[in-house]
């Protein structure tokens, strides 16, 4: 069977703290070669409530490309 969805997002969730479901907010923690690790938040008092990694690893590529090219030399005056 083929996947009916591709990825799924928590609008809301079970909060400990405020003892009800509440909007979350989702937080980008880490950018992972499988992928990006996400947490998601309470709106009302901030707590953590759940957390999601994905298998998008297209910004870990990105980034480390980025990484790999080499500074551009200094403008300006040469360094002290």
């Amino acid at each position: 069977m083929a996947d009916s969805f591709g990825e799924l997002e928590a609008s809301s969730l079970f909060c400990p703290r405020c003892k009800l479901a509440t909007a979350v907010r989702k937080k980008l923690l880490l950018v992972l070669p499988t992928g990006n690790k996400y947490d998601y938040t309470c709106s009302v008092c901030d707590t953590q409530v759940g957390g999601k990694t994905d298998s998008n690893s297209s910004d870990f590529h990105r980034v480390a490309s980025a990484a790999r090219r080499p500074l551009p030399p200094p403008s300006g005056r040469p360094p002290r």
